[in-house]
């Protein structure tokens, strides 16, 4: 079946034009276009098209969790946010440290048919931190697992990691990793700073992201190897980023909208909602990360969107899990902190959203032009709405937003995935074929 989108401005620019979809590519980009007779029209008055949202770091739970997110409602919540990608990451229960887990992930993906949902393979055998993974079996199998991580904990054996960037290298994929050095965060379940002191929370201070961020800045050098650096958070990271592009040293580092948005001003609630790993920083270091973004330093957005169950959110603050939701909500906090500010064009938007993230993992049909033969994985973004958050009403299985009640501007109207709709006008859509 093919697609016409009516109306649309390529990347928010330009006068508005017609893209027909058909046989899952961009088939014809021109004003008036005709529909085929059995084309879905979709209208897109003045609607911005941007290619389809790819999400490094994100946690659909299953195999284990399935009581708090499944494959299926986190692809559901994926294609309403916009995402054509996603990067489901390996503490699950069973980890997914091998083969059978991680094929499973992408087969379940496949049968749900939203989103592509790409497994994460852990570094480390059960996230243990001692002894690595079949890295080569999982690449090499069904899944075609292209980046690992140990994401929750960090690889804080130098001498693993070392090995572990090494390996990678041979094989072609990417090690992610979760910077926090341990001896530093015990009990830690806030920004070290006055309002944790204010509060009595335990402080997580920011070195504890920091010497790991350079540490393996330096082992990548040495190893001739790349490293991505997963939710960034701190003023100091992004120096310390800066410091290593310039020295030629292959890091990447992505950062999440809550931290672009939030600060641990808002832990005076003792909300657990408000409880994520690493915390939410001071108001400086959120303008530190928006800058960084905006200049290249930090090279992409991800949402480490993480469910859990109200019983593990309604809780005292030390008690709670840290995690936030963040697919279906992503962009709208990127518009409210990077567009609205003037910090990203549209343009800049897809680079960070899409296009960075599909290059940083080798997807060679994600993150592509808006031209005639390329894939049709689409996003139809109208930007002049606004949405208030609830988080009862996302797709998600769990409602853990620290976004509650919040007006957050633009709305994602349509996504695509191979030329397919996949979400339209807020509702998940699913064909028969799949």
């Amino acid at each position: 079946m093919s697609v016409l989108i009516k109306g649309v401005r390529l990347y928010g620019e330009g006068e508005a034009v017609d893209v027909l979809v058909d046989d899952g590519q961009i088939a014809d980009i021109g004003a008036g276009l005709a529909a085929p007779d059995d084309a879905e029209v979709i209208e897109a008055a003045g609607q911005v098209l941007l290619p389809g949202f790819v999400d490094l770091h994100t946690h659909l739970r299953e195999p284990g969790r399935e009581d708090t997110e499944t494959i299926e409602s986190g692809s559901a919540a994926a294609a309403l946010g916009g995402y054509t990608a996603v990067f489901a990451m390996a503490n699950t229960s069973p980890v997914a440290d091998t083969s059978v887990v991680t094929d499973h992930v992408w087969h379940r993906g496949q049968q749900v048919g939203l989103v592509d949902v790409h497994p994460v393979g852990a570094v480390t055998v059960g996230l243990r931190g001692e002894q690595l993974t079949e890295m080569a079996l999982m690449a090499g199998s069904a899944g075609q697992v292209r980046m690992f991580s140990d994401d929750g904990k960090c690889v804080y054996d130098p001498l693993v990691m070392r090995r572990a960037l090494e390996y990678a290298t041979g094989l072609g994929v990417l090690i992610a990793q979760h910077a926090e050095e341990p001896r530093l965060t015990v009990d830690a379940v806030a920004h070290e700073g006055p309002t944790a002191a204010r509060l009595g929370l335990a402080g997580w201070p920011r070195v504890a992201e920091e010497s790991i961020v350079a540490r393996d800045a330096l082992l990548a050098r040495d190893a001739g190897a790349r490293v991505h650096i997963c939710h960034a958070s701190t003023a100091g990271t992004v120096e310390l980023l800066k410091w290593a592009k310039q020295q030629g040293i292959s890091v990447t580092a992505e950062v999440t909208p809550h931290h672009l948005l939030l600060d641990d001003s808002r832990l005076a609630s003792y909300d657990g909602v408000n409880r994520v790993t690493p915390p939410l920083r001071e108001a400086s270091d959120a303008a530190a990360l928006r800058q960084a973004l905006a200049d290249g330093v930090i090279d992409c957005v991800a949402t480490d969107h993480a469910p859990h169950a109200e019983h593990e959110k309604c809780v005292e603050f030390a008690q709670a899990r840290p995690g936030m939701l963040g697919l279906q909500t992503a962009l709208s906090v990127v518009v409210e902190t990077m567009v609205k500010p003037g910090l990203l064009s549209w343009r800049g938007v897809a680079a960070v959203m899409s296009e960075n993230p599909a290059r940083i993992v080798g997807l060679p049909d994600q993150g592509r032009p808006l031209e005639v033969g390329e894939p049709a994985n689409l996003t139809v973004v109208d930007p002049d709405t606004s949405w208030t958050v609830a988080g009862g009403e996302l797709a998600s299985k769990s409602a853990n937003t620290p976004f509650e009640a919040m007006v957050l501007p633009a709305t994602v109207t349509a996504t695509l995935l191979r030329g397919t709709i996949t979400a339209l006008d807020g509702k998940p859509v699913r064909t028969d074929t799949r």
